[in-house]
């Protein structure tokens, strides 16, 4: 059992001074501060701990819905791949839930290693999920089809596509409509989410295929989830459009004066924000480990970095320490954002019967405690908790 005392408690809605009980990876009981009285709990003080938040800020777990956490990459060549991340990564940025896929290559890297890898995060403390495809089309499953994906395999919850971009396969507008079609039926028919997360590359179409692939189908627009968004300034202006019209929206998060993707991420959420999007049709995900390769007018690769998977975290304290937009927002585009986008359940929010995924921030918006599944990961800053191999 695990006590949080003292917590300026977002859920991810703002509830003022609050404790949190954890047992059996759940949350049992939020109380404002000091009303779960020590005596109650005298019995259970063999395997009781109390950790006093001290007043600071306690948000859900960071839910990243773009990792790719057994590698990626290859763009220039085999030395350039990406090896599989441990969990100890996931701890520090905060990651408590983690959506993993595969990028650009569907070749060499497979689909049953991103199941496995999934499967044993999840034995090591977080929460993982997977989509099947890749960039390519006709897209590589598991099961030989995507329903089947979807139907039978657990943490299959969505398809990956990619779109308007060099590397892809330039699906048509009737591939991909078939593609969103399927991953909905397939959704539709497991109670999952069935969406179709589409890599979006530089090429001037930009979000039109995905546009065109719905109109005059009764395929929801909300079932796609363009991602990459801010790549370029006309590409940022389409998405504009795209979620005022119910699509959602994923941000990949950068931080600094120099982002690759040409703004930081307050940026693009100001522009989103400014241009009538829903603030719930706004998401935020690190692309965590994949390869961020620069090509020059030839297309030879000029230079490749590391996506880092804190990305999230630092955008997310960035914009909290800036104070432009109310707090439960910021925290929304990573807590309960994506929980009710994916369909994940009890995920998203700190509430009674929810799973206890937290984190704690000092006063400076700084990585305090990590909590996944009711298991303390993070303890005063330092990671408590490794993976396997660490």
């Amino acid at each position: 059992m695990l006590l949080i005392r003292n917590a300026d408690l977002y859920a991810p809605e703002p509830l003022g001074l609050n404790d949190l009980l954890i047992a059996a990876e759940r949350v049992l009981a939020v109380r404002p501060a000091g009303e779960i009285p020590s005596a109650a709990l005298v019995d259970f003080s063999d395997c009781l701990r109390v950790i006093d938040a001290e007043g600071g800020m306690v948000a859900p777990g960071i839910i990243d819905r773009h990792v790719h956490f057994n590698g990626a990459g290859g763009e220039g060549g085999p030395a350039h791949r990406t090896p599989p991340l441990q969990l100890s990564s996931f701890v520090k940025a905060g990651v408590t839930s983690a959506v993993g896929l595969l990028g650009t290559d569907g070749v060499c890297r497979s689909l049953p290693e991103l199941l496995m890898k999934a499967r044993g995060l999840e034995e090591e403390g977080i929460s993982t999920w997977i989509l099947t495809g890749s960039y390519s089309f006709p897209s590589p499953t598991l099961t030989g089809s995507v329903q089947r994906d979807l139907c039978l395999i657990d943490k299959v919850i969505g398809l990956k596509l990619a779109v308007s971009d060099h590397r892809s396969s330039h699906p048509t507008v009737e591939e991909i409509r078939r593609s969103v079609s399927d991953a909905r039926t397939g959704g539709i028919l497991s109670g999952k989410v069935g969406c179709l997360c589409v890599h979006m590359g530089n090429e001037k179409e930009g979000l039109e295929p995905l546009l065109r692939a719905v109109e005059g189908s009764d395929i929801p627009i909300s079932q796609f989830a363009p991602t990459h968004i801010s790549r370029t300034e006309a590409l940022l202006e389409q998405s504009v459009e795209f979620g005022r019209r119910g699509g959602y929206l994923d941000i990949t998060a950068e931080v600094g004066r120099k982002p690759l993707f040409g703004r930081g991420t307050s940026g693009v959420v100001d522009t989103l924000l400014s241009g009538g999007v829903p603030p719930e049709n706004i998401t935020i995900s690190s692309d965590g480990n994949g390869s961020m390769a620069t090509f020059d007018e030839r297309g030879g690769v000029t230079g490749l970095i590391v996506a880092p998977l804190d990305s999230v975290l630092e955008s997310v304290a960035e914009m909290l320490r800036g104070g432009a937009l109310p707090r439960e927002q910021v925290l929304s585009f990573v807590t309960s954002n994506p929980a009710d986008h994916l369909k994940l359940p009890r995920k998203g929010r700190l509430k009674p019967g929810y799973d206890a995924d937290l984190i704690v921030f000092d006063g400076a918006f700084r990585l305090r405690t990590v909590v996944a599944k009711g298991r303390v990961l993070m303890d005063e800053g330092a990671v408590v908790v490794k993976g396997t191999f660490e």
